[in-house]
């Protein structure tokens, strides 16, 4: 007479709660990682209108303007977002985006370039790391 196996044996099991244990030992920074990157991102899109607005300035003008009220925007502390506290135009219009310690705690500050007919931008974050920053702000980051 056969016996039906009815079951897992307990190596079967403690070999299932291994394997799970390490995919998520691997999985847990990578997952911080990618929502710090999307706060991250948060600001740099909230950015967008200021960056318009800074390119525009400086177009009108040929100046750049030194604060929000020179580009047009709002006060710095009214440009709000989920993880961002603040977008506040500097001197030379550069771009100061201010984090809350909703991703981590930072500063992202973007630099015009200002060309004939066009405007590039370079970022540089404060505080994150090369993998917490998203690829589109090539940037000089806390290795």
């Amino acid at each position: 007479m056969r016996k039906i196996q009815q079951g897992f044996t307990l190596i079967e099991l403690m070999i299932v709660v291994a394997i799970i244990g390490i995919l998520a030992a691997v999985a847990i920074p990578a997952y911080m990682d990618y929502t710090v990157r999307a706060h991250v991102s948060e600001g740099l899109n909230l950015a967008g209108a200021a960056k318009t607005a800074v390119a525009e300035t400086y177009a009108s003008n040929g100046a750049a303007p030194t604060d929000n009220a020179g580009a047009g925007l709002p006060a710095a502390n009214t440009i709000l977002g989920n993880a961002v506290t603040s977008i506040t135009v500097g001197a030379g219009g550069k771009l100061a985006i201010l984090y809350n310690a909703k991703g981590k705690s930072g500063t992202c500050t973007l630099t015009p370039a200002f060309n004939t007919g066009s405007t590039s931008w370079t970022c540089a974050c404060t505080t994150l790391t090369v993998n917490q920053v998203p690829k589109a702000c090539t940037i000089t980051a806390v290795p």
